[in-house]
């Protein structure tokens, strides 16, 4: 029988106190215990980034962090990107700029994107295709991924944000 430890954490704005067994990863926790199934479990070896959500301001890849490790952190999922006004200008771009395909990878996209646009606001192709290497595609070629985030980042610095 595993050990429980009870961890309380915010996730989306939202606070939570769960008690997991000390081995659970985040991503199960986000999944199965607090139903936020917009993290998606890809690869379970942290090469895919399906499962990329915002742990205190770090893109995280949530198969490799215990859910023990988030006790008392900020935590953003997918869910928690658009707003009262609607889509966040990622998942705007993403629409507008036919970013996705099956949409596997996507929620794992939107959350690295928009930390990457929090560290980079007016990043060039280059440099967002280096900032999102850790998150994979198998769909898409990435082109429109990176046009989408570009138009994100453009329409966020047009102060649309």
């Amino acid at each position: 029988m595993s050990e429980q430890q009870t961890v309380g954490f915010t996730v989306n704005g939202e606070r939570h106190t769960v008690s997991v067994p000390t081995r659970e990863l985040l991503v199960h926790t986000l999944r199965e215990r607090l139903h936020l199934t917009g993290t998606h479990i890809g690869c379970d070896s942290s090469h895919c980034g399906a499962c990329t959500v915002d742990l205190n301001g770090r893109s995280v890849k949530s198969c490799t962090v215990l859910t023990v490790q988030a006790q008392n952190a900020e935590v953003l999922t997918v869910e928690g990107l658009a707003g009262p006004d609607g889509l966040h200008p990622l998942q705007e771009g993403f629409r507008e700029e036919h970013g996705l395909q099956c949409g596997f990878c996507t929620p794992g996209m939107l959350v690295r994107a928009y930390r990457f646009l929090q560290e980079n606001p007016d990043p060039d192709e280059d440099q967002i295709r280096t900032g999102m290497a850790g998150n994979l595609c198998r769909c898409t070629g990435y082109q429109n991924i990176v046009k989408a985030i570009r138009y994100a980042a453009e329409k966020q610095t047009a102060g649309s944000v």
